[in-house]
């Protein structure tokens, strides 16, 4: 089973850039993408439904905004959209597919560089957030949570850790978050779980400003966090650098069969 996510920073950008047709050759079960910046009536059928995919998706209520969205070769059986929480699904940033006793979310994270404003609702997401990844973990069902988390974990995760602790996405009390995350509550860190010590090919997104992505001053961002069963039938896990369809990196992740 082939899972893959991706922040596509528009998904009329990232289409005209040639995302549909790598799409048909990727070989994923399961597609997530964040940030589509779009609603229903401004996708092509496409963009809806991908020949041999059907498509989900989480509008943002502002126009040209935030969006997630899961493409699956199986219909889902069931689909949850949002978190149940007004403020924050009003952003479109939560959608669950569930298939048999597996569930594949879409998520993205806010950003909180663009202000203290943000910042702080990035820390109420997270607050939020954090009760409701507790209860999948409970929940007996395999589940694995796609997307943009707009935080780096560890020095690793990012080429300039020194200068950037200060910074959104790499501040104490997200990196913290993201340890009990990843310990106390127990998901799994997919790609670390493969590549436990990699550091300059884990990078998933750049910056577009001066020349980070020709210098790979990256950030790893983009996550596949599973419970622990299918945490542990990781095969595979790689960034894919050989096209580029947004400021992003697609993050495949192969697991053995459930």
């Amino acid at each position: 089973m082939r899972i893959i996510t991706l922040n596509l920073n528009g998904i009329r950008s990232a289409c005209n850039k040639g995302f549909l047709a790598w799409l048909a050759s990727s070989g994923g079960d399961v597609v997530c993408v964040q940030e589509l910046k779009a609603q229903a009536n401004d996708l092509s059928p496409d963009m809806q439904a991908p020949s041999g995919y059907h498509g989900y998706f989480h509008y943002a209520e502002k126009k040209g905004y935030s969006g997630v969205g899961i493409y699956s070769k199986q219909a889902a059986d069931q689909v949850i959209v949002g978190l149940g929480h007004a403020e924050i699904d009003a952003e479109g940033r939560y959608l669950e597919c569930q298939y048999g006793n597996l569930s594949v979310v879409s998520l993205y994270l806010p950003s909180g560089s663009s202000g203290e404003e943000r910042q702080q609702f990035k820390f109420q997401v997270m607050s939020v957030f954090l009760p409701h990844l507790e209860h999948l973990i409970a929940s007996g069902r395999e589940v694995v949570i796609t997307g943009d988390w707009n935080i780096a974990h560890q020095e690793q995760d990012l080429k300039n850790f020194k200068g950037n602790r200060k910074n959104s996405g790499f501040l104490p009390e997200e990196r913290a978050w993201m340890t009990e995350v990843l310990g106390r509550v127990g998901w799994v860190d997919t790609y670390r779980a493969r590549h436990p010590n990699t550091t300059e090919d884990c990078y998933t997104w750049w910056s577009n400003r001066g020349q980070a992505y020709a210098n790979n001053v990256g950030w790893r961002i983009d996550y596949q966090l599973a419970t622990p069963h299918l945490g542990a039938r990781v095969v595979e896990a790689s960034v894919y650098k050989a096209q580029r369809f947004s400021d992003h990196a697609p993050l495949i992740v192969d697991y053995a069969a459930i």
